[in-house]
C-alpha cells in the first residue's frame, strides 16, 4: 500500500500510541533533535536521532521508531530509508551556483513553508544551512540537512508536500485532457510535400552560405557574434532574426536557419554570450550561476542594434523588414522586441503565483524575476528595420500579459508554437491564452502532439548533450518535429506576402502531428478546455 494511504488510514488510531512511544517518559525526544511531522491536522513528533539510527539499522529492536515503520509495506519502507540516506546534491560546485541564483533562492525560500522552524525566515535559514553543508566534504543527505539546521525544532508540512505533487499531477492531466479536446476539433488533415519546390532558375545542388559576422555594440565590451545564412534564391524583401533560448546557441538552431535560407529567407542568428551553451558548461562545472531574466536587457539591445545596423548598411543588405523568431526566452525576447512590455501589477501577480514552488509552470521563475530587471523602453522603430512578424517557439508570458497585454504588438502577425509535452511552459496557459489576445487574421497557433519544450533544440554528433534528458523532456521524434516546424514556419512566412493565410489544419509529418489554429479555432479549443 502506498505511504500516503497507510498514513491516512492508520494515523488517527495510532497517533496517541505512537506519541507515547516516541515522547513518553521512557524515551523523551530532545528538543534540538525533534522533527514535527504535520499531516491531516495532526502533529507527530519524531526524534531525529532515532530516525537516523533506524535508517542505518531498520531491523534493530532497540529502536522504538521501527515499530511505526513496520506498519508500512516493504517497498515504501525501503524507499523512505533510501531517501533519508541518499546524497541530495552530488555536484557541489553546481549546487552552490544554483542556490545562489535568483531562481534557486526563490525555490529554497519557498521550501521554508514546507520545512520550517519556530523562527521567522525559515527559507533563508535553509539556504544558509545548505550553503554551509555544501562547503564541507561530507555528503549532503536529507538527514544531514535536518541535523544541521540551527533550530531547536523543525516542522515538516507533509500535506503541503503532497499538494505540490498533486499540482504537478494535475498539470500533466490537464495537458492530456487539453490534447484530447484538441484532437476533436474538425480540422482537415494535410501532408507536407515530399520536398520544398525548387525555383526553376536555382542551380542544382545550391546550398545556403554561412558567414560569421561581428558587430560592435555599445552595450557589450566585445563585438556581438552573428551568423548569417545567405538565402538561396531570395523569395521576398524580408529576413529572419533568430534568438536562441536560455542556455542555447545558434548552432543548436542551425537546422531551422539553414532550412529557411534554403527556402529563400536570409537568416541572422544572434548568439548571446551571457546565456549560451558555453555558459551552461561553466554552470555545470560550478564556475558561475545559471543565467536568467537579467540577460533580457542586453538581448533586447542586441536586436535593436542588429536591426539598425542592417538599415544603416553596417551589415549586408537583407531586406526592408525583419521577422523576429525565438525559442523559449528567445521567444519572449522576440515578443518584447516587437513592442510588448509587462502590464502593470506584475509584482502583485507574482506574489500570488509564487506562493509555493511553481512546479506546474517553471517559466514563472523567469517571469517573476523581471520586476528586478531594468527593461528598456519600447523603441519607436526610427532608424531600424520594421518588424514584419513575430515567431515564438515555446514562449511564455502569462504573468506578464494578462487580459489584452499583447495589444502592444500593434497587429503584427504572430506565429506561436507549443508542445503537448511541454512542462516548462505549459501550452494552455503560456501559449493558447496569450494567442487569444492577438487579433491579426494571419496569426496562427501551432500545437505539436508529442512536442516538448526542447523539441526544437538539436545537438549534433560532435556536440554531446550537456544533460541527459528523457523523452518526457525531449519529446517524441525531435527530428520529425523539427522538419514539421520548419515547413510550417516557411508556410507562415510565405503567407505574409499577401497570399492566402495559413489555413487551420492538422499537419502530419511522419509520425508527428501538429494542429494549426486560427483565432476562431483557438477559441473553440479554449472553450473545450474550460477557458
Amino acid at each position: 500500500m502506498p505511504l500516503r494511504d497507510v498514513v491516512s488510514n492508520r494515523f488517527r488510531s495510532l497517533f496517541v500510541l505512537l506519541t507515547s512511544v516516541l515522547v513518553g517518559a521512557g524515551s523523551p525526544a530532545k528538543a534540538a533533535d525533534q522533527l514535527i511531522v504535520r499531516l491531516d491536522g495532526f502533529s507527530l513528533p519524531i526524534d531525529i536521532g532515532q530516525l537516523e539510527a533506524w535508517s542505518r539499522d531498520p531491523g534493530s529492536r532497540s529502536n522504538d521508531l521501527g515499530v511505526w515503520f513496520e506498519l508500512l509495506d516493504p517497498r515504501s519502507r525501503d524507499d523512505l530509508r533510501r531517501l533519508l540516506r541518499t546524497p541530495m546534491l552530488e555536484e557541489r560546485d553546481l549546487a552552490l551556483q544554483l542556490i545562489q541564483s535568483w531562481a534557486g533562492r526563490q525555490v529554497l525560500e519557498e521550501m521554508g513553508a514546507l520545512l520550517s522552524t519556530d523562527q521567522s525566515g525559515s527559507g533563508v535559514l535553509l539556504v544558509n544551512t545548505l550553503r554551509g553543508l555544501l562547503q564541507r566534504p561530507e555528503p549532503v543527505t536529507p538527514l544531514s540537512l535536518l541535523r544541521a539546521v540551527p533550530a531547536p525544532r523543525l516542522t515538516l508540512e507533509v500535506d503541503e508536500v503532497l499538494e505540490l505533487a498533486q499540482q504537478w499531477r494535475r498539470q500533466v492531466e490537464r495537458q492530456g485532457q487539453a490534447l484530447r479536446q484538441l484532437r476533436q476539433l474538425p480540422l482537415p488533415l494535410t501532408f507536407p510535400p515530399d520536398a520544398w519546390p525548387t525555383p526553376a532558375h536555382l542551380p542544382s545542388g545550391a546550398v545556403p552560405r554561412l558567414r560569421a559576422l561581428a558587430l560592435a555594440v555599445p552595450h557589450r565590451p566585445d563585438p556581438l557574434q552573428i551568423e548569417l545564412w545567405e538565402a538561396v534564391a531570395p523569395r521576398r524583401d524580408a529576413y529572419v532574426l533568430v534568438m536562441p533560448g536560455l542556455g542555447s546557441s545558434g548552432a543548436q538552431l542551425s537546422w531551422l536557419a539553414r532550412g529557411l535560407a534554403e527556402r529563400g529567407y536570409p537568416v541572422l542568428v544572434i548568439n548571446d554570450p551571457s546565456s549560451d551553451d558555453r555558459v551552461v558548461r561553466q554552470l555545470l562545472d560550478g564556475q558561475r550561476p545559471p543565467p536568467g531574466a537579467e540577460t533580457l536587457p542586453a538581448r533586447l539591445a542586441d536586436v535593436e542594434a542588429v536591426l539598425k545596423a542592417e538599415q544603416d548598411g553596417q551589415l549586408p543588405p537583407l531586406g526592408s523588414s525583419a521577422v523576429l523568431l525565438g525559442h523559449s526566452l528567445g521567444g519572449l525576447s522576440a515578443l518584447m522586441a516587437g513592442g510588448a512590455r509587462p502590464v502593470a501589477g506584475l509584482e502583485q501577480r507574482c506574489k500570488r503565483a509564487m506562493k509555493g514552488i511553481p512546479l506546474n509552470n517553471l517559466s514563472w521563475l523567469l517571469q517573476c524575476q523581471l520586476p528586478e530587471v531594468p527593461l528598456p523602453e519600447v523603441g519607436s522603430g526610427d532608424g531600424r528595420d520594421p518588424v514584419a512578424a513575430v515567431v515564438s517557439f515555446n514562449g511564455f508570458g502569462s504573468l506578464l500579459w494578462p487580459g489584452r497585454g499583447l495589444n502592444r504588438l500593434n497587429g503584427t502577425p504572430l506565429l506561436m508554437v507549443g508542445g503537448g509535452l511541454d512542462l516548462v511552459t505549459p501550452p494552455v496557459g503560456e501559449q493558447l491564452d496569450l494567442f487569444l489576445q492577438h487579433h491579426n487574421p494571419r496569426s496562427r497557433l501551432v500545437m505539436v502532439e508529442g512536442g516538448s519544450h526542447f523539441s526544437v533544440v538539436r545537438l549534433g554528433d560532435d556536440n554531446p548533450a550537456l544533460l541527459q534528458l528523457g523523452q518526457e523532456l525531449v519529446g517524441v521524434e525531435p527530428r520529425q518535429v523539427q522538419e514539421l516546424l520548419l515547413n510550417l514556419t516557411a508556410d507562415f512566412l510565405a503567407s505574409l506576402d499577401g497570399s492566402a493565410a495559413l489555413p487551420s489544419q492538422q499537419r502530419l509529418q511522419g509520425t508527428v502531428r501538429a494542429y494549426v489554429l486560427d483565432r476562431a479555432a483557438a477559441r473553440r479549443w479554449h472553450r473545450r478546455v474550460g477557458g
